[in-house]
């Protein structure tokens, strides 16, 4: 067991100690190497159901293997985990997590339903520990100036929001393609774009069209688009899924101009993203600084927790984002493929 001090909510002074809930690919290629790397973070444990497995993983990263997740959430050095389970799972595992004093960093999308995630919220609430949904796109700076661009009013009043963000067919055998496990192009792709439109729409959008694509061996939809507008008439139209070429963008048009985002959501930390302002017949490109958002991410997790106290971190926005997830299904046209 460690022996550094325990602060007064529960965290090692100076530091997160952590545990990992399962070995998914974006665990093993992000966020571990950025819990083993980061200085206000411990990598204490990564759990697995096949024990194998975990202890090949804690060997890589220098930790303990755990067999099973309740195994590792009933250790006493281990303050927070992280979630990179499939979405179905997410409920459960952050539930318990959460009953078991432990602060929880959860992959998007934090749950498949409204209800869930609102009974995850609450929970955190009562047992005052911080809960968290990983969107770590929106920890990289480039957003951040184009925020500030729109507020200076560099394109003037905003009329419309687009996003994308397709990838090529993914591992059929893997989990985004398994309906009881949260699969889907919808949850899986399609959430960065529906996050976005909540960046730069003013209050609550209503999604008021949308369609799916779904396959027919498999069940879950692998394509889709979705029409929302915000109360004060500002449009977003969206598309998302995993049969097209890459692409992972936004754009923000306004009466004065266009700002294009072209590597929204997930760039590499060496890249400097360029952004681009398009006026009349004038094209600035903005060359964005270089930026880490996993390890930003993190370290926005782990400063919440060494601050003390806890509860649902941007509950309203994660509540949000559930019930357009939700809306989307609700009013989509399904199409099968």
């Amino acid at each position: 067991m460690s022996s550094v001090p325990i602060g007064r909510d529960g965290a090692a002074e100076g530091r997160v100690r952590m545990g990992v809930l399962g070995c998914a690919d974006i665990a093993l290629r992000r966020m571990l190497p950025a819990i083993a790397a980061a200085d206000a973070a411990e990598l204490v444990a990564v759990a697995s159901r096949d024990a194998a497995k975990a202890e090949r993983v804690a060997a890589r990263f220098g930790c303990a293997g755990v067999k099973g997740y309740r195994t590792l959430l009933e250790r006493d050095d281990v303050d927070a985990v992280y979630v990179p389970l499939p979405p179905a799972l997410h409920f459960e595992q952050v539930a318990e997590a959460l009953r078991a004093g432990k602060h929880v960093l959860c992959e998007k999308p934090l749950c498949t339903t409204h209800a869930e995630a609102a009974e995850l919220m609450e929970l955190a609430r009562r047992h005052r520990r911080i809960l968290a949904e990983n969107f770590m796109f929106l920890h990289h700076s480039q957003h951040a100036e184009v925020r500030s661009l729109v507020d200076a009013g560099a394109i003037g009043e905003l009329e419309v929001l687009s996003g994308s963000f397709g990838v090529p067919p993914l591992d059929p055998t893997g989990f985004r393609y398994a309906s009881s496990l949260g699969g889907g192009a919808l949850l899986d792709v399609g959430v960065y774009p529906l996050r976005t439109a909540q960046m730069y729409l003013c209050g609550e959008p209503e999604v008021l069209a949308a369609t799916l694509r779904v396959d027919d061996a498999t069940g879950v939809d692998v394509s889709g688009t979705a029409l929302l507008c915000a109360p004060d008439g500002v449009a977003a139209q969206l598309e998302f899924g995993f049969r097209h070429s890459y692409r992972s963008r936004y754009a923000l048009w306004g009466g004065e101009g266009r700002i294009s985002v072209e590597r929204a959501y997930t760039p590499p930390e060496q890249l400097k993203p360029v952004v681009r302002l398009q006026k009349q017949d004038r094209l600035t490109e903005l060359a964005m600084p270089a930026d880490h958002q996993v390890r930003n991410a993190l370290a926005a997790f782990t400063a919440t927790v060494l601050t003390g106290g806890g509860g649902p971190v941007c509950e309203a926005e994660s509540l949000l984002q559930a019930r357009l997830v939700e809306d989307v299904r609700k009013v989509a046209r399904i199409v099968t493929v």
